[in-house]
Order: C-alpha cells, then structure tokens, then sequence
C-alpha cells in the first residue's frame, strides 16, 4: 500500500509541474510588445511581428497610406484599424513587411481615412495577432536607431594564407530580397554548389613578404597575399564554363601560360591602351541604361593572381550588362595609395572593346584606400566631359580585398547625398582574429545607401566571385531600386515663407505655424536629409531659422513653436526675393529647393516677377492662399503646373485638409523626375 501511494503522490506532482509549465510556455506564447500609436512600419526592422496596440490609434494625426497593402511610412496601428483587424479599443496584431509598390490607394475605412501615395519604398499587411504554427516572434522589436560599434585596437598584422588546390567546402553568399526599405533588414542565404576540383593537386605555398613605407603609420599595415605567382589556382578553371552557360561570351584567352613563360612587368606603350575605332556590335540593353564606374582593388594585398580574376570578373559583367550608348556605359577606377582612372563613360561603347581594354589593365599596388577612391569619384568621375549622361542613374560599384587601409563613411556618405548609389562587393573579409586590425569595423553598412543587403554582396572566396555576376548585374540594372540616395522624403530643402501681417491675427497664425509644423513632421530631418527654414514677412522681412540652424526633427518643430507673430503690411514680393538671398541662396547643390509659402492677403507689391526669378533659380514654389488672398497670385507665384502647387481655403480652421496633398505632389514630382 505504501508504495502505491507513493506512487500515485509521484504522479500527482509530476501532472502538477507539467500543468505549471504548461502554464508558462502559454503565457510566454502568448506575449506581445507594446508599440505607440505613432509608431510607424518603418522604424520597426523586424520584418514579421507580433504587437500590441493602445486604445485611441483612430485619430486623423496618426498618418496611414493605402488600402489592404500599406507603405511602410503609414502608423502600423492606424493601419491595424482601417483594415478591421482591431478597432480604436487596440489590440494584438501580426504585421508582414512585403515589398514596394508602385501605387497606394486611399480609402475610408472603420473610422479612419487613408491616403493615397503613388510610390513607396516598402509595404506592410496587417492580419489578426495569432502567431503561426512553429514561428517564434519577437518579445522586444527592433527599431532603426542602432549604434554602430566601437572601433577595435589593434597593431598586429593580418595572416598570411597558404594558397592550397585541396577541394573547397561548401560555400554562402548571404544576399537579400531585394526591398527598398529604410532600415529594415531581412536576409535568405542561397548554398551555392562547390567548384568542382582536382582530387590531387599540389600546394603552392605564398612566400612571406611584407612591404614596408616608411611614410606610413602602423595601424596601416595591410595583409599581403600571393605576390610571387602569376599563375591562375587550378579552382578558377572552371570560371569561363560557368560564366558561358549564363550567356554567350566572346571567346576569352585562358590565364594559364607556360611555364616558361615570363611575369609581364607592367611596361606598355599608350598607344596600346588606345581603343581602336569598330563599329558597335550594339546599342546596348535599352531597359539597363545606367552610368556605372566600377573601383577595382589594386593593392599589393590582392596578389597577381587575384588580381587576374578580378579582371576575368569585370569582362563577365560587361558581358552580362551588354555595353551601348542606348545601355548601359561603364568606366573603371583602379585603387590602391591613390585612385586613378582606367578608362570613362565614354572610352568604349560596347563590351567587346571594354573586355579587351580591361584585359590590358596593370595593377598600381599600395594600400587599399578606399575612402579616398570614393571621394575621386564623387569630384572627378560623374561629369558631362567623362561621359555622365545626366538622366542615367550613377552608380560606383567597390570591389574590397578584405577591408580598406582608410575610413570609407564620410567619403560614401558626400557621395551618396550627390546621387552616386554605392554598392560593395567584399571578398575574403577578416576572421575574428583580424578584426582588431580593421580601421573602421562595419564599414560596409556606413558606406552603401541602405543596410538591408541589397547594396552589398559578400563573397567567402575569390574563386567563388563569378558566382555573383548574375546577382549583381540584375541589381544594378533595377532602376527603380536605384533610388536609395535620395527620396522626397530626405532630399530637399524646404523654406516657409509665412505671412505674418495684422489680417492674420495672433490665433490664425498660430493656426499657420501648427500647418507648418505638420509639413515638416512628414520629413525625415537632419544635416544629410531634408533641412527646413522659415521666414516670416509684414513690409519687412525677418529670418526665423536657416537650413543649417537645426539638424533634428525636435529642434525644427520647437523652433517653429518659438516663431512670434509680428503683424504689419503685406509684401509678398520683396519676401520671395528675401526667401531667395537669405535661405535659398545656401541651400545644398544636390538638395531640391523647395518654397512653401502662405499668405492670407494681396500682396501690395509685385509678386510676379520676384516668382519668376525664383522658378528660374531652380526652386519649386507652392502657394496657400487663405480668405483674401488673390488667386491670381497664387497662380503666379506657384510652380507650374498650378493646379498641383497653388491651393486656397477659406479658413485657416482648415489648412490642415491641405498636408497630406502637399506632401503627395512633392512626392509624385520627385519620382517622376530624373534621378540625377
């Protein structure tokens, strides 16, 4: 009897503490991370979540755009509720981030009126919060403000490598869908089938050599691999029968030479690098038409032999792009202390003249600096006298041995803001050990448009880089994906040219300022995005603010909280031309110059001629007009065509109808303009 009581106590207590954990794992499952209503999809890099909403999401400030599918700028609550899953009480949802979309439409659904945008970068769908079967979801979301890591010390130089013909293990190359999102983050890795490779081949071992300048400091020593052979490593024997089952290629010399045969040492005449006038086989592939300078890695880290297949890589991708002046146009920058150019834009017109000409490239040798080969490129490359077409997206594609010798962010970051779309391809990047000796850790991220992978592909071997010709060669040639650099959301300089005469009155012009406020909210604000000033005008003129007074979002909306009514005549005119000396004159070169400017009367001057001048300087005015104001002088002082940057309302009460359009026209011109 004792022991069957026993044993029935033992499985009592065992049914109890399985009931406990089961307790536990439900109430784990079933947790959400609490998220505002302002909380927008795009802040939030996780790309599938499980949330939950407050009460009161429903309220008109609380933006969202589209119907169903919503752009990624939308309240991730407030598109919770126009779409049913929850009403204005809050709730758990699921959200999925998706791809772009060429159009939004705007709907009024479950108390909430979305809006319309014509094109976004990402989207996201939103469905009832129950997580799905054998998926774990997030109990803290990531958002987009991340640091970047600090930066390692270290003086010991890399390893060097023996360069062995054993077979290679299978490799990864971590690439992305491709989304055109801000900061969201969402990886597949594709294995990749080994190279087929001798069973039984030799080692060949790279004799130690370490260069040393005495003009340079310690911490830029750089790794140095296979400088004493030119021989190519039997795995890239294979290269051109892949490369050819993708597409037709012109009959390409293999690398192999005789034993006998002597290491070129670089001397040629100029005349040989000279293209020679034939006939293009090609206008080019019409639907890739893109200006795109490759930066190639001539260091002395990069070997001879690498060097080559660097080399044999540039042909497959010009190629694969297929050379034209109605196609693609591709220049070369060759790096190492210093960047020099190979060849521009327009130095040849077709592929097979680019395959030769790139064949007789000699390596520089020197460190790998990369940063200053971006800066060459931003000041020299991309002008009209190299080729630049204008209307055709710019692109710098950086092949990196490794890691840079210099710091890269700075240069990329000038170049992005002038348009240039940064992609890296990295081969062979430093193990642990090696870190320590990498001047700017993650300088991938810090230097492409975007940090979602799509603007960079990491290659685990150089005998794996023809892999990626493919890859690489579709992202380059997606135009609409080329817009990273810039969108109307980061790329103007938006000036306020508010009216501050005594028919406003203190209230309405608090009512104005609460408009503008509203405006630039919209915006994402800092030194390298989109600035905002205001000026404020009677008879006189006064500068409330500049572009380059505050760089974040917080600092704009109190300064415009802090601008005081002034009361006074109405000279509209003379504040165009003030708005453009003072404001406009310092704007940024690449930034879009933007006038919003709101009156609520006829001015007593001339305001046609001031508008003018201003519309041939490059900036793109709209005009509000409230209660008196003349409508013919909105007309004129608004950009063309009227219709879609002149309104008027009859109250200041609802100036408020008017954010959503401003912000959907400044939006559509941007996209429907040439992107450089």
């Amino acid at each position: 009897m004792k022991v069957i009581a026993m044993v029935l106590a033992f499985l009592l207590n065992c049914t109890f503490a399985n009931k406990e954990v089961a307790k536990k794992n439900k109430k784990s499952k079933l947790y959400a991370p609490q998220i505002e209503c302002d909380i927008k999809a795009a802040r939030i890099m996780n790309p599938e979540f499980i949330a939950k909403c407050p009460p009161g999401c429903q309220d008109a400030k609380y933006r969202v755009y589209g119907t169903d599918i919503y752009a990624s700028f939308s309240s991730v609550c407030g598109a919770a509720i126009h779409s049913g899953i929850i009403d204005k009480s809050g709730g758990k949802i699921l959200v999925q981030k998706v791809s772009g979309q060429s159009g939004y439409k705007g709907s009024y659904s479950n108390g909430i009126r979305s809006l319309s945008l014509p094109r976004w970068r990402e989207s996201f769908i939103v469905s009832e919060g129950k997580p799905k079967k054998g998926v774990q979801y997030p109990s803290i979301l990531d958002y987009s403000s991340v640091k970047s890591p600090s930066v390692k010390g270290g003086t010991s130089l890399r390893r060097e490598y023996l360069t062995t013909a054993s077979p290679l293990p299978d490799t990864q190359i971590v690439t992305s869908i491709p989304k055109p999102t801000i900061m969201t983050r969402e990886f597949v890795s594709t294995t990749l089938k080994p190279t087929a490779l001798p069973t039984t081949v030799p080692t060949t071992v790279t004799t130690k050599v370490m260069m040393v300048a005495t003009s340079k400091h310690q911490h830029a020593m750089h790794k140095v691999r296979d400088i004493g052979s030119s021989h190519v490593h039997p795995a890239y024997s294979s290269v051109e029968a892949v490369a050819s089952s993708i597409q037709r290629q012109e009959p390409i010399a293999s690398f192999r030479k005789p034993a006998s045969s002597t290491v070129n040492l670089g001397f040629s005449s100029k005349e040989d690098l000279v293209p020679k006038p034939l006939e293009p086989v090609s206008q080019g592939n019409p639907n890739c038409k893109v200006d795109l300078s490759f930066l190639i890695d001539g260091s002395w880290s990069i070997g001879k032999r690498r060097f080559q297949i660097q080399k044999q890589f540039l042909k497959n991708v010009a190629q694969a792009l297929d050379i034209g002046v109605a196609g693609p146009l591709m220049g070369i920058i060759q790096y190492g202390d210093e960047p020099s150019t190979e060849f521009n834009l327009k130095t040849y017109s077709n592929s097979k003249d680019l395959k030769n000409a790139i064949e007789k490239i000699l390596q520089k040798g020197g460190l790998s600096n990369v940063g200053r080969a971006l800066s060459f490129v931003n000041k020299n490359f991309f002008d009209d006298s190299n080729g630049n077409r204008g209307g055709a997206p710019n692109v710098a594609i950086v092949m990196v041995d490794g890691w840079p010798t210099d710091k890269v962010e700075e240069a990329s970051r000038l170049a992005r803001e002038s348009g240039i779309n940064i992609f890296f391809v990295t081969i062979e990047g430093p193990d642990e050990n090696e870190k320590q000796n990498v001047i700017e850790p993650n300088f991938v991220d810090k230097a492409v448009c975007r940090t979602n992978g799509y603007y960079s592909i990491n290659v685990p071997s150089w005998f794996s880089l023809h892999k990626i010709v493919q890859p690489l060669v579709k992202r380059v040639c997606d135009s609409d994906r080329l817009m990273c650099s810039k969108t109307c959301i980061n790329s103007a300089d938006i000036g306020f040219v508010i009216d501050g005469s005594s028919s406003v009155g203190t209230g309405n012009f608090r009512t104005i300022l609460q408009f503008v406020a509203n405006i630039s909210k919209e915006f994402e604000i800092s030194d390298t995005d989109t600035r905002i000033g205001a000026v404020q005008y009677t008879y006189e003129q006064r500068l409330e603010f500049s572009f380059d007074k505050y760089s974040t979002k917080q600092d704009v909306l109190n300064a415009i909280k802090r601008i005081n009514y002034w009361s006074g005549g109405t000279s509209t005119g003379a504040a165009i031309n003030y708005a453009f000396e003072q404001l406009f004159s310092k704007s940024k070169p690449n930034k879009r110059k933007i006038m919003i400017l709101i009156t609520d009367g006829r001015s007593y001057d001339d305001v046609r001629g001031p508008a003018t001048a201003a519309h041939h300087n490059g900036i793109i005015a709209y005009s509000i007009g409230i209660a008196w104001a003349a409508q013919d002088e909105l007309e004129a002082i608004a950009t063309d065509p009227d219709r879609e940057h002149s309104f008027f309302v009859d109250e200041f009460d609802s100036l408020y109808r008017f954010v959503p359009r401003i912000i959907q026209n400044i939006c559509t011109e941007f996209n429907s303009q040439p992107r450089n």
